[in-house]
């Protein structure tokens, strides 16, 4: 923010600079040139992963089993505890690399006058209205006016702007850009937070957006608990109206708690990003959020940045308009000698390089004189002899700076503002006698889409995602960028898109600060859609944060890179497609697990309230229940390997139909189990505590055929699980069958009632996979189907 002209500060510090008492001062009342970055403590950040739904409900079932007496079972819930909070926390830390990596671009000294005295000192001493000196090839220190002189600024990291930007006496350059050209004097007009670019840290340190992870764990964790809660009161209220025992009561009801907690589902989904992290390290894209994972699948609309990101950020010669006679390399090849061979200037690079590929004959005459670039006069000249031993001038530069001395001829300049309009940078070349020069043409410069942009934008369109420009660079360019890569819409404002977010005649937003970046990735947000934003530029980094997927190009700063999600280490844009595809195969199997969860979590809690009214007493006992935890809950987990196919809309959560086709599919499975258990009362002489071990072989057995069957609509039969479910589902049925006939933690039942238990989960798994396809079409659960293909992986 700059100075208002009435503050002291403000006032013009004169030739001789501020007095260091009025730079103390100064110091004291606005702070160091710096943005604070407070680091909350690592034990508060811990802390805090232990409050929340599924938190809340195994601390509270630790608890209970601890006041029973059962340490063991309170031991290893509280272990499930830390092992979710320990996950969250390793996420929850990456977020603070994004601030760091910002503040590191304030530059570290800068050359300041202080009483009249010239002396370098450390950036962050520096106060309004200090007089420093800008130079070739320093990074301009804090907000700044210049005063006296003239520099070429490259601001493209923080505004966008491809190209360098002429500043002189009387403009602004902001804190963070190189100076390339010249030499000026200027005011501090602003330091630290209140900087353009201490604006930008203190966006993205204030930015953040909630995950879909963070959304749909919590939804499922509510529903759950809704459901399962009115089953719970009803049950304990039957106990209790039966006077059932207390020591039986107390077993229900840490039984059901047990039962209704989605411990793995918070690990599920870190173990399914982590899987698609590995997978897309091989294909160069490197993820900074494991979240970022299932934004990808979610992601509707990509803000994508211009210069860096849907261009090289390389300027070639677009264009070249010779005047009549002359032949277009003749105006190269003056352009080229009117370039410095030394200077690292990025136009005069362009041209030599575009001469030295275009001409058969390379050589270039014997300079005379030669004039480097001058901010001033916006020109470069060099004086030659020819090949007729003739003294000859060549002069390059802006063509509004050529026409005050040199004629331009009306179809040239005509040309030359039809370029202009398109985007193109235009310089005029002149060349003849050292004293009557003329004009022998015009060059126009650009910076070219990238290669794969175009392709980049058609298969992100074909995979349901719309893609919009964001831009500093002007709306010319912008526009003409847009069409080439095949982005649809008109150029708008930040504030037209305010009005209707999902407005469908926006394509290109330029001229935009880092505020309206941010602003826009916001209200497309508000406007229901879940936004990618893609950059290179410190500029870029508050909308990166902001966004549910930032994406960093190779190219990208160390400021986008932190706040970006994902960062693709490979020149090219396919890293995008990649990250959606692979999101979009994680999302179908977390899908998968959170079905399989609900299902088996509500039809749990039901059997768990019928036990009171059919056995009078607690079907399960807690030592059960934990144990079925352990083994089946996390085992499941193996859903995260299995064969699946990228879908081709973006996946969005229907938690609602979900929970529906849970609840269905649940009653289901609640036939099969109490009918294993009745039939085991019926036939056979088994006492309490043996009915509790057929229970739960009988929900272990069952648990195994729902999880092979919800892995898509169409039949188990045509679409064979991945290696580690097919495994996993092999380790719960040994683990079952082994306790159940040792009696380990249970009481034993014979070899033939657990083989009649076995047979019918074989029925029930025929039953479930009949069932399931009306289900999904009823609740409107989407589901791609899994496929035998050797090109699909089943393991990390």
């Amino acid at each position: 923010m700059a100075l208002s002209p009435h503050d002291p500060a403000s006032a013009p510090s004169g030739s001789s600079g501020l007095s260091n008492t009025e730079a103390s001062l100064r110091l004291e009342r606005f702070g160091p040139n710096a943005v604070p970055d407070p680091k909350p403590r690592l034990t508060r950040q811990f802390a805090g992963r232990f409050w929340g739904p599924v938190p809340w409900m195994l601390e509270a079932a630790a608890l209970l089993e601890l006041a029973r007496g059962e340490r063991l079972p309170a031991l290893v819930i509280a272990s499930l505890l830390v092992f979710n909070a320990t996950l969250g926390l390793l996420r929850e830390r990456r977020a603070s690399k994004a601030v760091a990596a910002l503040k590191q671009g304030l530059a570290p000294t800068a050359h300041v006058c202080r009483e009249g005295i010239w002396s370098r000192v450390a950036a962050s001493t520096l106060v309004p209205g200090d007089l420093v000196r800008l130079s070739l090839g320093a990074i301009v220190p804090a907000d700044v006016r210049v005063v006296s002189g003239l520099v070429q600024v490259d601001q493209s990291s923080l505004t966008g702007e491809s190209l360098p930007v002429d500043v002189s006496t009387g403009d602004s350059t902001f804190a963070g850009a190189l100076v390339a050209r010249g030499q000026a004097l200027a005011e501090v007009a602003a330091t630290g937070s209140r900087t353009f670019y201490g604006r930008a840290i203190e966006l993205v340190a204030q930015t953040q957006g909630k995950t879909s992870e963070e959304l749909a764990v919590m939804s499922a964790t509510c529903r759950l608990a809704l459901n399962n809660g009115v089953v719970a009161i009803l049950a304990l209220a039957y106990a209790v109206a039966t006077k059932m025992s207390l020591p039986n009561t107390l077993d229900l009801a840490l039984t059901i708690l047990l039962a209704s907690i989605p411990v793995a589902l918070p690990a599920t989904f870190t173990l399914a990003s982590a899987i698609a992290a590995l997978r897309l390290a091989r294909q160069g894209v490197l993820l900074t959020r494991l979240s970022a994972v299932h934004e990808a699948a979610a992601l509707d609309t990509l803000c994508s940045d211009k210069t860096g990101t849907l261009t090289r950020n390389a300027l070639q010669v677009a264009r070249i308009v010779p005047s009549s006679g002359v032949e277009s390399i003749d105006v190269l090849r003056m352009a080229a000698i009117a370039s410095s061979e030394s200077d690292a200037d990025s136009i005069d690079a362009t041209l030599r390089l575009a001469y030295f590929e275009s001409a058969a004959d390379h050589a270039l005459p014997a300079i005379q004189r030669f004039v480097p670039f001058d901010p001033a006069t916006k020109t470069s000249e060099v004086e030659f002899v020819d090949s007729a031993g003739r003294r000859q001038r060549a002069l390059k530069g802006a063509l509004s700076a050529l026409e005050s001395s040199i004629d331009v001829p009306a179809e040239i300049r005509a040309q030359a503002e039809i370029l202009a309009a398109a985007g193109h940078r235009i310089l005029g070349v002149a060349a003849g006698p050292t004293g009557s020069p003329q004009l022998i043409g015009v060059i126009a410069l650009s910076d070219p889409p990238r290669e794969d942009a175009g392709e980049m934008i058609q298969s992100l369109a074909a995979m349901g995602i719309r893609t919009l420009m964001l831009t500093g660079d002007a709306a010319g360019t912008a526009e003409t960028i847009a069409r080439q890569v095949g982005i649809a819409g008109r150029g708008c404002t930040a504030g037209q898109l305010a009005e209707d977010a999902n407005r469908l005649d926006c394509g290109v937003f330029a001229r935009v600060l880092p505020e309206e970046k941010l602003a826009i990735v916001r209200t497309l947000q508000r406007g229901g859609h879940v936004v990618g934003m893609c950059g290179d530029g410190t500029n870029d980094a508050p909308a990166l944060r902001q966004a549910q997927l930032g994406i960093a190009v190779s190219s990208a700063t160390d400021a986008a890179k932190a706040a970006a999600g994902m960062v693709l280490t490979q020149p090219g844009l396919r890293g995008v497609l990649a990250a959606v595809t692979e999101g979009r195969k994680a999302f179908q199997r977390v899908q998968t697990f959170a079905l399989n969860m609900m299902t088996k979590k509500i039809e749990l809690v039901l059997f768990l309230a019928c036990g009171p009214i059919l056995f009078h007493h607690a079907i399960l006992t807690p030592t059960l229940m934990v144990l079925m935890m352990v083994t089946n809950d996390f085992l499941s987990m193996s859903l995260t390997t299995d064969r699946v196919t990228a879908g081709a809309r973006p996946s969005q959560w229907n938690m609602r139909g979900i929970a529906s086709s849970a609840v269905a599919l649940a009653l289901v499975k609640l036939s099969f189990t109490l009918g294993i258990v009745g039939t085991g009362v019926a036939a056979s002489r088994l006492d309490p505590a043996q009915l509790q071990t057929l229970a739960f072989v009988a929900l272990v057995f069952g648990n195994q055929a729902l999880l092979l069957t919800v892995r898509g609509a169409q039949s188990l039969w045509t679409h064979w699980p991945g290696g580690w479910v097919a495994l996993a589902c092999l380790v719960n049925i040994a683990i079952a069958l082994s306790l159940a006939s040792t009696g380990t933690l249970m009481a034993p039942i014979p070899s033939g009632v657990l083989a009649a238990a076995l047979a019918a989960a074989g029925g029930m798994t025929l039953a479930l996979d009949l069932i399931k396809r009306p289900v999904y079409r009823r609740y409107g659960i989407s589901t791609v189907e899994p496929r035998n293909d050797s090109r699909e992986e089943s393991s990390p």
